[in-house]
């Protein structure tokens, strides 16, 4: 019988989900978390591995002979050392698009945390502050609106559109910078230089995949072109953004605010330089993860597994 073993499957699936689908296919174990020094005692016996962040280089890929294939349950893939599947014909597969709600809603979860500052105004309610005032409204600086706004978008595809289509609703002007603008042209989408990007944002959201070209792209140099009024937003990757340059930003009042969902180091050490900062709200790398997104990434996982076994091969990247 084909062994099907899931070596990460808690942050897919830590409870609140079935792995019944993925039992009706074939033998199949799942554990919550490995140690690089348990993949080879966990991993030796599969015949599909599942992995969503666990490193599976040429190394550890040597020492599993008798791997066919590799379902990856997240869209990347940089964990798996796909040269090594190829010279070895071990097809390896990922799953995209499915966190795309998720994600554009924490985008204006966060940016409304900037603006309307809710949770902070909350916990002053709480706190007793607003019963003390002599006016029935109470707020102690200015309430920003994005109505009129410029959003600016770095990386345009599925989730930058659907963050794009969400502003625009909201009655934003959208201005993207992509690689290739020429690619399509879309109404109330307007297409940029990067150092338009950077000067004309009111919010600029990022939304590209992190490479050797944009690593640390939100640099000294470019967050001074931006308007001390503006807020930046990651929900990509924490190597797009120079996180020293950022702090300077932020303590100088460069710009107004950042609101961040992916770090360069996560979980962040206690002493990371971008803690306690009042303009910079930090969530733990969760834009993705709500309960239908992951159901839906669940559903995609075990189609691509049911499509391996068939002969039938879905989303491969290798």
């Amino acid at each position: 019988m084909i062994n099907i073993i899931a070596l990460d499957g808690h942050t897919l699936n830590p409870g609140d989900l079935s792995w019944e689908r993925m039992k009706a296919l074939s033998n199949f174990e799942v554990f919550p978390r490995t140690d690089r020094k348990n993949i080879l005692a966990r991993a030796e016996s599969a015949d599909i591995l599942i992995v969503n962040k666990l490193i599976l280089d040429r190394p550890i890929l040597e020492q599993l002979p008798r791997l066919k294939y590799i379902c990856v349950s997240a869209t990347g893939y940089n964990n798996v050392d796909l040269d090594y599947c190829r010279e070895k014909k071990i097809p390896v597969s990922n799953v995209s698009g499915y966190s795309t709600p998720a994600v554009a809603q924490h985008v204006f979860a966060m940016l409304f945390a900037l603006t309307s500052q809710v949770e902070r105004y909350n916990q002053e309610v709480h706190q007793g502050v607003w019963s003390k005032q002599n006016d029935f409204a109470y707020w102690h600086q200015s309430i920003d609106e994005i109505y009129g706004k410029v959003m600016g978008l770095y990386g345009f595809g599925k989730i930058g559109k659907a963050v794009a289509n969400v502003g625009l609703a909201f009655g934003m002007k959208v201005i993207v910078h992509r690689k290739n603008p020429e690619k399509e042209q879309i109404e109330g989408i307007k297409y940029v230089s990067l150092d338009e990007l950077f000067s004309q944002s009111d919010v600029l959201s990022l939304h590209a995949p992190l490479n050797e070209e944009n690593k640390g792209i939100i640099s000294l140099l470019n967050l001074a072109k931006m308007k001390p009024t503006s807020y930046l937003i990651n929900t990509a990757r924490g190597g797009l953004v120079n996180e020293l340059a950022l702090r300077n930003a932020l303590e100088n009042k460069r710009i107004a605010g950042a609101a961040l969902d992916v770090l360069s180091a996560e979980p962040p050490p206690p002493d990371h330089i971008l803690l306690g900062l009042d303009n910079c709200i930090i969530t733990p790398h969760q834009a993705w993860a709500s309960l239908a997104a992951r159901r839906r990434l669940l559903n995609e996982v075990v189609k691509n597994v049911e499509g391996f076994l068939n002969g039938k091969m879905r989303n491969v990247i290798s």
